[in-house]
């Protein structure tokens, strides 16, 4: 399932307390997702990494209480005490069969040891696929009995969507919508340790936006891509030398184009990226009138990555006449 469609689905059964659980390959933006959910909805999440814990994180720790003569469990502070939110179960298919016996035991009871989980929290729990090189443990079937259970498949489309409301750089949207197989290269069969996934790719952004010398470049973003994805990447940044104007076509509506399909690609997402960030209905119409005279598909690749990321345009006038030259393409 892509990501728009189990951002919707996660909601509606977090409202309902349903305990859900997303797998998939690693970084492709499992916990992303969840947390976006989170803030959305204006609640808390707590982000707990089960691997890396021991039973007694969760159960607590066991002391003698003097009144009643008994052993309790001192609750751990990490754990929400009210309010709202989701209680985020990360790597629980990693975690060492006692991990899971304690979590199962919050999963199922929604208490562990002298806890209770409020009534506001819901559970979430994410995990890497048996078959993805990852250190797992299989999950027992009442543990898994537990959960309603998703797969989470990489979607190009859904992502670039995400990377512009991110605001990336104007290269890695236009290399992926030029080369979108390179956004997620994970081999499960092969040794190599750096490869290209939705996550590594938000590194390549930041190491852009690093002061890096040119010379470092290569080795760095081929320790986060791989080194084939990382030199067909930067050979593509060169097209971005070639571009027409972008400030220019929002200003006035026109300038020169290109018959070259990188070039085009770049010049798309640049476009779409540079309206998102001084967007009126002047350079809307200027916009418009510029893709009048493109190559079809990408004036409409340009329009309808407008419209995902929330550009209205049927006030437009430019726009009728829009769709009266591209409408064969929309049906």
């Amino acid at each position: 399932m892509k990501a728009t469609d189990l951002i919707d689905t996660i909601t509606s059964l977090v409202e309902q307390k349903v305990p859900t659980f997303l797998w998939g390959a690693p970084g492709i933006g499992k916990s992303s997702i969840v947390r976006q959910i989170a803030d959305d909805k204006g609640v808390g999440f707590i982000d707990l990494r089960l691997a890396l814990m021991d039973p007694t994180d969760l159960k607590g720790i066991p002391f003698y209480d003097k009144e009643s003569h008994t052993a309790l469990w001192a609750p751990p502070a990490f754990l929400p005490k009210e309010g709202e939110g989701i209680l985020f179960l990360d790597e629980l298919n990693a975690a060492p069969p006692s991990v899971q016996a304690s979590a199962y035991q919050l999963i199922l009871d929604r208490k562990v040891g002298e806890y209770e989980l409020p009534d506001g929290w819901a559970i979430v729990a994410a995990g890497n696929r048996e078959g993805d090189r990852g250190v797992t443990y299989r999950m027992p079937s009442p543990l898994a009995n537990r959960f309603v259970h998703f797969e989470m498949e990489v979607n190009v489309e859904d992502w670039r969507l995400w990377a512009y409301s991110r605001g990336l750089d104007e290269r890695v949207i236009s290399y992926i919508s030029y080369r979108s197989e390179h956004l997620f290269t994970f081999d499960a069969k092969s040794d190599v340790k750096s490869f290209a996934t939705p996550r590594s790719w938000e590194y390549v952004n930041s190491i852009l936006l690093s002061s890096l010398t040119k010379e470092l470049l290569l080795d760095t973003v081929s320790g986060a891509i791989g080194k084939d994805v990382a030199v067909s990447f930067l050979s593509f940044c060169k097209v971005m030398n070639r571009l027409p104007d972008i400030e220019n076509i929002l200003a006035c509506g026109s300038g020169e184009y290109s018959d070259e399909v990188d070039v085009l690609y770049a010049l798309s997402t640049g476009l779409v990226s540079a309206y998102l960030k001084e967007n009126s209905d002047e350079n809307l119409d200027n916009l418009l009138s510029y893709t009048l005279g493109l190559k079809s598909e990408f004036a409409v690749m340009i329009v309808q990555d407008l419209q995902r990321n929330g550009v209205s345009m049927e006030h437009s006038e430019v726009f009728k006449e829009w769709v009266k030259k591209f409408s064969f393409l929309l049906g």
